[in-house]
């Protein structure tokens, strides 16, 4: 990848919204280069989805989430893809991610109530033969979301502690 290339996908990626003309504008590329270099990063998969980061509590969202630590065994000709794939396939997993140290994997999980997401991981994740250990981690509040504070003027101010 040269550096032009790097430089639209560092601008997209800060903004999904940004238009070709200042894109060409930051980059010292014609409009056409721009559209041109964008239209083969989409039909080459590099570029994935257009994304708009949301601050759901602001907006309401009764919907709970929990990151799923998940400790698996796997046989040796087989590797994690079937597993994986299995488990992206469920609605309520919203991303999955291969770990180094004490757990394989990382998902990330939606649902309406704790009780909800509680069940998923017991009744679909807990019960899949290669899985041998789950913690579940509910998000209490998220503070930063890819890359964009969302809670930046929350200032809690607690009571100093006295002996």
């Amino acid at each position: 990848m040269n550096d032009k290339t790097r430089h639209i996908l560092e601008c997209l990626g800060e903004d999904a919204r940004i238009s070709h003309e200042e894109i060409a504008t930051l980059t010292g590329l014609t409009v056409d280069e721009v559209s041109k270099t964008v239209k083969d990063l989409e039909e080459s998969g590099v570029i994935r989805k257009y994304k708009t980061v949301i601050d759901w509590d602001l907006a309401g969202d009764e919907n709970v989430y929990a990151i799923i630590e998940l400790k698996v065994s796997l046989e040796r000709t087989i590797g994690y893809q079937p597993l994986v794939e299995r488990l992206y396939k469920f609605p309520e997993v919203r991303s999955v991610r291969l770990l180094s140290g004490q757990y394989d994997l990382s998902l990330t999980v939606s649902g309406k109530t704790m009780k909800e997401v509680a069940f998923f991981v017991a009744e679909k994740i807990s019960t899949l033969e290669q899985v041998q250990h789950t913690t579940t981690h509910f998000v209490l509040k998220t503070y930063k979301e890819d890359g964009v504070i969302l809670h930046e003027q929350d200032h809690v101010t607690r009571l100093p502690v006295t002996p």
